[in-house]
């Protein structure tokens, strides 16, 4: 990892971010292993490197930023993004040797997760794999606030250093739309010649906003931050369907698979080849995947960020659509839902030109009571101030 942020830099992004106080015990910086499912490459080998130093570096200033412990946590990775984590994690000081595989975790280290969580308010997860959803959950439990930054690298350098309190103005303008709208409108052009549509159902929900700043208990999400998402309605209410409906087109491995969405969920895919093959056969053995989990709008690019091919980052660019899990933001849809697991997932699809260019959005219009309509993004780009 190249380049990298200075000490006073991560000070100072650790201040803004958390505040932290006299109630905070600790910071827990979290790390998942590679195993033999899920082997080490060099951009997860260099960001655990990063999290030993950043550990290194809060301890050196632990009373600068006023929490008296850092602890770095360290598990074999889930499996998929968003998986539940291990019951036991293992928990070492700053300076203590790194192991690079899941094997090489001593037992001697291992602590019950809630054992963590009793020692450590504040959570910063730089991991390999997502673990925003199960810290979501456990925040609502525990009170740990943090964030979660999956797959980061040194491309995203420049949106820790944005001017957070103009993107949170922009989320929140973001946010007060969605929970007013009832539905929202997908127009997508494909291949320039076909043309799918999309409702979500927004009704019997609140949208969340992903800002900056974590001071309060309970509060995790993505850094960097930048979006505003909402869970679809998925007709969990007795004689109240949920009205989601139409096609999705999503650019998988350079094949447009258009998936038919029906009762907010994907029912079958209606194109055709490997990876077409591949998704419908998915939504068959695993349900839950097919559940569609969050619709979702990132402010970044509008600060000059450029996609790195990073969900992480990518997704706060502009407009993505989730499948899978939805309970870490107040879906319906948890682990219980999948066959096992490791098969818990959460995976976001962006719709930038850099990562689906077979896929125009035309147009993103948000729906309100007494049919009011207001056209959100147009050609994929806002149409509309956002708040600025």
């Amino acid at each position: 990892m190249t380049e990298k942020l200075s000490a006073e830099e991560l000070k100072a992004l650790v201040l803004q971010v958390f505040e932290p106080t006299n109630e905070d015990r600790g910071i827990a910086i979290l790390v998942d292993l590679p195993d033999a499912r899920k082997p080490d490459h060099d951009a997860w080998r260099d960001r655990r490197e990063m999290a030993r130093e950043w550990a290194e570096v809060l301890a050196e200033a632990r009373h600068e930023i006023g929490v008296p412990e850092i602890l770095l946590c360290l598990y074999p990775n889930v499996g998929a993004n968003n998986a539940e984590l291990p019951s036991r994690v293992a928990l070492l000081l700053p300076g203590d040797p790194l192991p690079e595989h899941a094997s090489d975790i001593d037992p001697n280290l291992l602590v019950p997760l809630d054992q963590l969580f009793a020692r450590c308010t504040i959570a910063i997860a730089p991991t390999e794999l997502s673990a925003t959803a199960p810290l979501k959950i456990a925040a609502r439990t525990t009170g740990i606030r943090g964030v979660t930054m999956p797959g980061f690298s040194p491309a995203m350098l420049p949106a820790l250093r944005l001017d957070y309190p103009a993107v949170d103005r922009q989320i929140m303008h973001l946010k007060s739309l969605l929970d007013r709208a009832e539905g929202a409108r997908l127009e997508f052009l494909v291949r320039g010649v076909e043309r799918h549509d999309l409702f979500l159902d927004l009704r019997h929900r609140s949208s969340h906003a992903s800002g900056g700043r974590r001071t309060d208990r309970g509060n995790v999400g993505n850094l960097p931050p930048g979006e505003t998402y909402i869970v679809p309605y998925e007709g969990e209410i007795a004689g109240d369907p949920t009205r989601s409906e139409g096609v999705l087109p999503v650019q998988l491995d350079g094949e447009v698979v258009l998936y038919r969405i029906e009762a907010n969920t994907a029912v079958d895919v209606i194109s055709t080849g490997p990876r077409s093959d591949a998704e419908r056969a998915l939504i068959v053995q695993e349900p839950a995947y097919a559940n569609i989990a969050e619709l979702g709008f990132g402010v970044l690019a509008q600060h000059g960020i450029e996609p790195c091919g990073e969900v992480l980052l990518d997704e706060k660019l502009g407009l993505h659509v989730a499948f899978g899990r939805s309970d870490h933001f107040g879906g319906q849809v948890g682990p219980s839902r999948f066959s096992e697991p490791g098969a818990v997932v959460h995976i976001d699809r962006v719709y930038l030109p850099q990562m689906q260019p077979d896929v125009h959005v035309l147009e993103v219009g948000l729906v309100f009571a007494g049919d009011e309509e207001l056209t959100l993004m147009r050609d994929g780009v806002y149409a509309v101030p956002l708040g600025e």
